[in-house]
């Protein structure tokens, strides 16, 4: 039996460029080896420069300055996700872009990623089994939700995304 634990993790930026645009929601999952529940948690993280924020990237994930009063600056934020993730194999929907965005926020903070270098992506495992089915034709967590039926009332908003990513995962594993 495999040791690591899964962090099934989706964050939210103000953007898509990770020089430029920063992470402002982490949403995670943490489950068991046998994909049981263990804790979930979201980090709001306070934007440093929101004038370089891209309009439709806040419109699209829900970003209101009121929302994110109390959240967390990005050093605090970065550490407690450090602590909580740690040894934990990273699944994510399109988890390189995820990942990207994570890593640049480590090093900027100079805090360790402590998370398993392994990395699941379910985009890639959704078109290993499905890229035969013919009314299958994007592999969105929005399509992939629908051809599901996990519904995911809040999408592009980081914890609602990251359950919506942990139960297909769950179900894609059962195929």
């Amino acid at each position: 039996m495999r040791k690591h634990n899964f962090a099934f993790i989706d964050i939210e930026t103000t953007g898509l460029n990770l020089e430029k645009n920063e992470v402002i929601e982490i949403g995670c999952v943490l489950a068991t080896p046998l994909l049981e529940v263990i804790e979930e948690f979201e980090l709001k993280i306070k934007p440093e420069h929101i004038e370089n924020a891209d309009p439709v990237a806040l419109k699209v994930n829900h970003y209101n300055e009121k929302d994110w009063e109390n959240s967390y600056g990005l050093e605090e934020a970065m550490k407690i996700f450090s602590e909580k993730v740690k040894d934990c194999i990273m699944v994510g929907h399109n988890v390189a872009f995820d990942a990207g965005f994570l890593e640049y926020a480590f090093n900027k903070m100079k805090i360790m990623n402590t998370m398993h270098y392994h990395k699941l992506d379910t985009v890639s495992i959704a078109w290993a089994k499905l890229h035969r089915e013919p009314d299958l034709d994007h592999f969105s967590l929005r399509e992939l939700c629908e051809r599901f039926d996990i519904k995911n009332e809040r999408a592009h908003s980081a914890l609602p995304d990251v359950r919506a990513t942990y139960l297909l995962y769950k179900k894609m594993m059962a195929l």
